[in-house]
């Protein structure tokens, strides 16, 4: 048995849809299912085009690639936060006579740059911390390649490429999975957003 569902109420428009799939083994024996497997396919205009399982391994790629560009920001961050910093006990001043002249805190600037190095630890933890949070809901989440056990449950979420726009109307596709010997064929019709 394959059960399926929108994972949200409204997909997103030109987002990519993403469907809860549950899959029960109600056979004597152990199936596979393989997400190598599932197909999805959009009508439009007469034609049937592929869309593109979006797999675990590329989702972890693109939170990976995702993780590498929030760390060079938060290292530019960094680096500005620090600069700034350094700069903090320096200063300048004018007399009421009209004199002009600079002066450096250290007291100041030791005040300043503990600031930013504090600062910066916790703008690198949460980097780290939502990067990692990232990667353990995709593990948990995302449905992968199984074998179940006869009377087994198992399912999570299945990506797709996003379909094409059909200038706002509603976009069909069918969804195919197949689990052992078993293809199970899904109709979806996504409605325009808002309707």
């Amino acid at each position: 048995m394959v059960l399926v569902r929108p994972a949200a109420r409204q997909l997103q428009a030109n987002g990519r849809p993403v469907f809860v799939v549950g899959i029960n083994n109600m056979s004597r024996q152990p199936v596979e299912f393989r997400v190598g497997q599932v197909e999805a396919i959009q009508h439009a205009a007469g034609s049937d085009f592929e869309m593109k399982i979006v797999t675990y391994e590329m989702l972890v790629q693109e939170e990976k690639n995702r993780q590498v560009a929030a760390a060079l920001l938060t290292g530019v961050a960094a680096g500005a936060n620090a600069y700034s910093a350094s700069r903090a006990g320096y200063g300048s001043y004018t007399t009421p006579s009209g004199r002009t002249g600079t002066f450096y805190s250290p007291t100041a600037a030791a005040i300043a740059q503990g600031n930013a190095a504090a600062q910066n630890e916790a703008m690198i933890s949460a980097t780290i911390e939502t990067g990692q949070r990232n990667m353990a809901v995709l593990e948990q989440a995302v449905i992968k390649d199984n074998t179940l056990l006869p009377g087994e449950w198992y399912g999570g979420q299945l990506h797709l490429a996003p379909p094409t726009d059909q200038g706002g109307a509603q976009k069909s596709y069918t969804i195919v999975i197949t689990v052992g010997p078993d293809r199970h064929v899904i109709d979806v019709a996504q409605g325009p957003p808002g309707v």
